[in-house]
């Protein structure tokens, strides 16, 4: 079941800046910034833009030289800091847990320090467990006994564990390998469906932050704010050179990640049913100048016959058809499908959920799903 946004977790920053003692510049520039309640805002940009620095003054591990911070339309400073972070979720690079606890000692941290009974809290680490993807066996482990990505999942754990609307995240997948860090932000998204927090997001990759996303706050130099906005904004639109130059030379490709294939208005193709005719069959190929057919019983795709195969044949359903060489599902990505496409040295790719044929997609169609 999938939780509802807690619209007192939006969070605004209202003009705010840091400046350390000693510096003349800046760290973050006035900032003027909504973080919508139940999404994943991610803040990114070059060394020295300050988006460390402005995810800690959310939980005042950083106080602010000037403007204000509001979660939920109450200035954080309105409450001690220490009962601030107590509602507020916090997963660091270095995950920091504590060695010499056990994983259901770590998880259970802050609970037993609001004084939850013994019960409650058992129930709660036994839930944030399978939530996050982590085996019961487990808990009697110590941190050390665990991998870099599994320790991630118990630092999530950890920081969800009094069910706080808002959770900060500084370069929490940035210490594992990119294998396990592909899985982790997948794992993020999904477990996103199911919590609904508001999420701010620490991370350097942008590739990362366009995977995990729903804003990106490009950050400069000084913590000045370039651009603010979806991700297919940003890669469709920069708003200047610097955003132009951070977000890389393969901005369209990069598109083609946030895309799916179900966004497509896909067309039938050169198919036909399996009790179609030879001459039927040879008309559809003409109309879509092709020398291959798709056969279809039902909704089920069967697979490609050549034109050269149809000579003294019923019906297509008679002849043994090919299976498809370029095969990609509707949630697929557009970036997968043109991969698909390409390694299979075929021209078009069959869309089929299950056995039920959705369709198909070209190059073609994948260009203009860029256009769209």
């Amino acid at each position: 079941m999938t939780a509802r946004p807690d619209p007192a977790a939006a969070i605004t920053f209202d003009s705010v800046t840091k400046t350390f003692p000693g510096s003349r510049q800046p760290a973050v520039a006035p900032l003027d910034l909504e973080v919508p309640s139940g999404e994943i805002v991610v803040l990114i940009g070059p060394s020295g833009c300050g988006k460390t620095t402005t995810l800690r003054m959310v939980n005042r591990l950083i106080e602010p030289t000037a403007g204000s911070i509001a979660i939920g339309g109450v200035d954080v400073r309105r409450q001690p800091a220490t009962e601030l972070r107590r509602g507020i979720g916090y997963v660091i690079q270095q995950v920091g847990l504590f060695p010499h606890r056990t994983i259901a000692q770590n998880v259970a941290t802050l609970p037993r320090m609001l004084g939850w009974d013994k019960a409650r809290i058992g129930a709660r680490v036994d839930e944030l467990v399978e939530l996050v993807g982590l085996e019961q066996g487990m808990l009697d482990r110590y941190p050390a006994e665990l991998s870099g990505g599994q320790q991630q999942r118990v630092g999530v754990a950890r920081a969800l564990a009094a069910d706080p609307p808002v959770l900060l995240m500084d370069e929490p997948f940035g210490a594992v390998d990119p294998i396990v860090r592909g899985r982790l932000q997948y794992e993020l998204l999904a477990l996103q469906e199911r919590v609904r927090k508001t999420i701010v997001l620490v991370t350097h990759d942008i590739d990362e932050a366009i995977t995990v996303g729903d804003r990106i706050a490009v950050l400069n130099t000084g913590g000045v704010l370039e651009q603010y906005g979806s991700p297919d904004d940003l890669l469709a639109h920069p708003a200047n050179e610097f955003v132009e130059a951070f977000l890389g030379a393969e901005r369209s490709l990069k598109r083609l990640t946030l895309a799916k294939v179900s966004d497509l208005e896909l067309s039938g193709g050169p198919v036909v049913p399996a009790d179609a005719t030879p001459t039927e069959a040879r008309e559809v190929m003409d109309r879509e100048a092709s020398n291959w057919v798709g056969v279809v019983r039902g909704d089920r795709f069967l697979g490609w016959v050549p034109r050269e195969a149809l000579d003294g044949q019923g019906t297509i359903g008679e002849i043994e058809a090919a299976p498809p060489a370029a095969l990609v599902r509707p949630a697929s990505s557009l970036r997968e499908a043109l991969e698909v496409i390409m390694n299979s040295r075929s021209s078009v790719a069959v869309v089929a959920d299950g056995e039920r044929f959705g369709g198909v997609v070209t190059l073609e169609k994948i260009r203009a799903g860029l256009e769209a």
